[in-house]
């Protein structure tokens, strides 16, 4: 069986400033506060952020139930362009049943941002189909969230 996700596009125009917007995804307390669908809640994000840092983020529903989420940062190029993995859903061998590329790249337009989102998946398990079904959601909800933070901080 094929995995239902092989990637994502999603381009959004946010009402903030590139190096706002850019720092939003940078700063592990404001990305805390809009990472993951509606409703979910980010009690741990750190971000080492430097080419090869980490990223660990839980993500919790609303249900309780934590998604730990681990990832690695391969080009941070301030305000204009972020290349990161991710992985979650633990395999019990130290490896991860779903795995991710994210290219985002931030483009200023008038003292808007123009974000533009390339997921691609590059490993997934069977039993990860459901998550990679909500893929696309995920990120427009996890989206709708970063546009209300703006909204607020500005």
């Amino acid at each position: 069986m094929e995995a239902p996700v092989k990637e994502v596009r999603i381009e959004r125009i946010f009402n903030a400033p590139r190096e706002l917007v850019f720092k939003c995804f940078t700063d592990e307390r404001l990305l805390s506060q809009w990472w993951g669908p509606k409703g979910f809640t980010n009690p741990v994000c750190e971000l080492d952020l430097r080419p090869n840092g980490e990223i660990t983020i839980d993500m919790t529903a609303p249900d309780g139930t934590v998604y730990p989420m681990v990832g690695m940062f391969r080009v941070i190029d301030p305000p204009e362009h972020l290349l990161f993995s991710t992985s979650a859903f633990e395999d019990g061998n130290g490896g991860y049943k779903l795995e991710d590329r994210n290219t985002i790249t931030f483009e200023e337009n008038h003292g808007q941002t123009m974000l533009q989102l390339h997921a691609e998946v590059v490993k997934a398990e069977p039993e990860t189909y459901g998550a990679l079904a909500g893929m696309e959601e995920g990120w427009k909800q996890s989206f709708d969230r970063l546009a209300d933070l703006l909204q607020k901080i500005q």
